[in-house]
This record gives structure tokens, sequence and C-alpha cells, in this order.
């Protein structure tokens, strides 16, 4: 793990554990903040810029997913490069100028959360580490909430470029006051058993161990299928409001930010807890909560899609998006108990590589992608039917998340 500040040998207080905690955390809500901020601007964009809705999935997910899980950074560097990239989206004006800007957030994007994922498991003991994850995952939806209301309400005074402007500039202030307070634990400094080394991996080596692990493999396309639902569901909610339901992009911000973000965020948070809690006897039931949310929210999700009332809608966005964030923590927290302390930044990595291919690369351009493909004939309703896919994404990702828990006992085994 490569962050610049010196190595800590020694136990830290407990207040400092959480500062590092939060501090992380704070990070992630920058990453998504940035990251998400065009998905509520894009129907503005689309207008100036005259975009197809396949080009909007290209720029709120494939172009982008693309340069994040191919490059690494330190995350401080990474949390002002792409703070600063946010900001320059803000000068395109064209199609391509825009999709730059979004390689570069991705770029910076690419060295968060990975050695973040790593450091938060060599400060907190196993048995909390679900819930660490799941805090810091957080993030991720707390930055959907402050994307969408600052970017909606932003774009109702001051236009889609100045959104862009004032939300890029707040992440370089951050990056360097997690520069010079954030310090790097011990590797493996939370490890009962394992004695700490210091060995380096290569990537191959890390890819042979993990393809070793059938569990692994598993959570890998589990995950990547979730995402692709949520991406695919989430990046087009804006648009799909607006054009199915009339709504203002003033309000939708509101609405979305205060729905995606307060009920992603307390799912997230109980899906660490609840499977920190119940896997205390049984470690299987850190892929089996996630699974049988999934298949819970499926009606919600249908909900969602096809009730004409627009207040039943946003009730089964709550419900979908609450249990659909429960995996991402336990997700992490497995894969960081199958591999030694010395792979686990490269094992998240490697899972985020194919969780953000997957989901954000795929997930809001094969939905862009089909509704132009439908648009002759269904014409708004198009969006409607392409987010559809997701229904039969969501079922198999469950499906996924079981297979997975049932191999993990064994994979477990061999570790040890």
């Amino acid at each position: 793990m490569d962050i610049s500040s010196p190595v800590i040998n020694k136990e830290v207080s407990s207040l400092y554990r959480n500062y590092v905690l939060v501090m992380l955390t704070l990070v992630y809500v920058f990453n998504f903040i940035d990251r998400q901020v065009l998905v509520i601007l894009q129907e503005s964009i689309k207008e100036e810029l005259h975009l197809s809705d396949t080009q909007l999935g290209m720029l709120s997910g494939f172009t982008f997913a693309v340069f994040y899980v191919t490059l690494g950074n330190t995350v401080a560097v990474s949390l002002g490069l792409w703070s600063i990239m946010t900001a320059c989206s803000g000068l395109a004006r064209n199609f391509v100028q825009l999709l730059l800007a979004r390689v570069g957030v991705g770029v910076g994007e690419a060295g968060g959360s990975p050695p973040a994922h790593a450091m938060i498991t060599d400060y907190f003991p196993a048995k909390k580490r679900s819930t660490a994850l799941s805090f810091y995952s957080s993030g991720l939806y707390i930055g959907i909430l402050t994307g969408f209301l600052m970017g909606g309400y932003l774009n109702q005074q001051l236009g889609w470029r100045a959104a862009f402007f004032v939300l890029g500039i707040p992440g370089i202030i951050l990056s360097l006051l997690f520069y010079t307070t954030v310090k790097e634990p011990r590797r493996g400094a939370t490890d009962l058993s394992a004695a700490v080394t210091k060995d380096e991996h290569s990537l191959g080596h890390v890819l042979k161990f993990l393809y070793s692990r059938k569990t692994f493999v598993y959570l890998a396309l589990a995950t990547g299928s979730l995402a692709f639902c949520q991406y695919g569901m989430l990046n087009w909610a804006p648009s799909f409001l607006m054009r199915l339901h009339g709504m203002k992009i003033s309000q939708i911000g509101v609405l979305l930010g205060l729905i995606v973000g307060i009920s992603g965020a307390i799912g997230t948070f109980t899906g660490g807890f609840l499977t920190d809690h119940f896997g205390k006897t049984d470690a299987r039931w850190y892929l089996k909560i996630p699974a049988y949310a999934i298949l819970i929210a499926i009606p919600f999700i249908a909900g969602y899609l096809f009730l004409q009332n627009v207040f039943l809608a946003l009730i089964c966005l709550g419900c979908f998006v609450l249990l659909l964030s429960m995996y991402l923590g336990p997700s992490i927290a497995v894969v960081h108990s199958l591999v030694p302390a010395s792979m686990r930044a490269l094992s998240s990595a490697i899972l985020f590589l194919v969780l953000n291919l997957i989901g954000l690369g795929f997930g809001p351009l094969v939905v862009g992608f089909i509704s132009d493909q439908l648009k002759p004939t269904l014409h708004a309703e198009s969006l409607r039917w392409a987010m559809s896919i997701t229904l039969v994404v969501s079922a198999g990702a469950a499906i996924l998340f079981f297979v997975s828990a049932k191999k993990m006992l064994a994979d477990l085994k061999l570790k040890s």
C-alpha cells in the first residue's frame, strides 16, 4: 500500500483509529460527490451538448470505469487529482472534452478505495471489521446525497458548469488535510494468528491465489452483477423521474439525494452490523444476508419502475436502495479474510476491478444503449423497459452470493 506517511509500528488509540476511519469515509464521500454529480446534471448536459442516451451511459459509466479499474495512486494524491478533474468538467464544450475530463476523474479515483480497505482492515480487528468497512462504504451514499442535493440546486441556480467547479474544489482542501494527519498502520496489525509479513506479491501471483478461492470468484461476479443493477438504476434515476413522471430537476436533486443518501447509508451500516453479529457463529452469514436482501428488494425494484404513482414509486426506491446497499462492507471483509495481510490492498483492487467494470462500466451503458434501441417504438417508455433488465440481473446476483457463501467455509480452512 502506497501512502506517503510514516508507518505506524505501535498500537494506536481507539480515538485515532476512529479518526482515520472518519477521514477515509470523508474521502469516499468526495469520491461519490465527484463521480455522481454528473448523474444529476446529465439531462442539462444532454440538451446543451446534444448527446444520446448511449453517450450519457459512457460518460457516467463505461469510460470512467475503464480508467478507474486500471490505474492506482495514493489516497491523498488521488483525491486531489479527481477533485481537480471534476472542476475541469465544467470547462467542457463538447462530448470529447467532457469525456476526457471524466477519464481524469476515473484515473484519480483509482487510488482511493483499495488502499483504504487495507488500512481499515489493519486498524480494526476481525470482529469489528465488517461494521468498520460498512461505515466507510456508507460514504458512497452520503456522497450521492450531497452530490444530488448540491448538484440539483447549483444546476438550477448557476448552471451545470458552475456545479462542477463548486463541488470539485473542497476535495482539494481535504486531500491536504488527509496527507498531513493520516498515517499508515502496520500491515497485519489486527491479525491474531498470522505473523506479520512484508512480502510483496505480483499481480499474477495474487490473481492465481484468488482464482483458487472459489468464494472470491463467485463473490466478485456477485458484486459486479449487483453493482450493474445499482448503477443501471441510480445513474438513470434523474432521467427516469424527469421523462416518466414529469418532475423538475430541482425537485429530483432534493428527493433523490435524501432518499438514496439516507436509505443507502442506513442499509450499508445495517449490513455490516448484521453480518458481524450473525457471522460470529457462522461466517457464511456474511454473504447470505446480502443474498436474502437482494431477493426481498426485487419486488421494490419492480414497484419503482412500473408504479404510476410517484409517491409510491419513491417509497419503493428507498426500500430497494436500502436492501441492495447491504453487501459492500461484508463482501470486502470476506475477501480480506481469505488472503494474507500483504495481499489485502491488491485483493480489494481486483474485487473493485470486477465490480466497477461490470457494474459501473456496463450498467449505465447497457441501459442507455437499450433505451436508444427501443426509443423509436416506445418513446419515453424506452428508458423504463431498458432499466427493467436489472430485475433479471439482480436475481442472478442473489444466486451468486448464495453459491459464494457455500464455498466460504472450505476456503477459510485453506487459510488456517
